[in-house]
């Protein structure tokens, strides 16, 4: 197991333990989390990249699996995710040359490219 499956492996645990003890903030997050990545004027895929951003410019590591994640699963390229990465980099700097490469290798992981 790499870094992405390794990281949402991790977090299986713990957050399914969390999620029992608050299920109403779960259940909200959910509902945010399902109606944000609708596509609508922006297909899921571009909605997923720039999660993965995000994911990298907060150095959130379960964010950035989980993106990963799904990026590979809305159909993101390895090029798309690159150049993602490309302007996570320039806007955020040098934690983004950490982080970033960290993204890489979870879309990788999860890429069937």
């Amino acid at each position: 197991m790499s870094y992405g499956k390794k990281t949402l492996e991790d977090l299986r645990g713990p957050a399914s333990e969390l999620r029992r003890e608050i299920p109403e903030v779960y259940a909200g997050f959910s509902a945010e989390l399902k109606a944000a990545m609708a596509p609508g004027a922006l297909d899921t895929k571009t909605k997923e990249l720039m999660a993965l951003v995000i994911g990298v410019t907060q150095q959130c590591d379960g964010c950035i699996a989980s993106h990963a994640r799904a990026a590979a699963r809305a159909g993101a390229t390895k090029k798309e995710v690159a150049e993602a990465l490309g302007v996570a980099i320039f806007m955020n700097g040098g934690p983004s040359t950490v982080y970033g490469p960290r993204a890489w290798e979870a879309f990788a992981e999860f890429s069937t490219e």
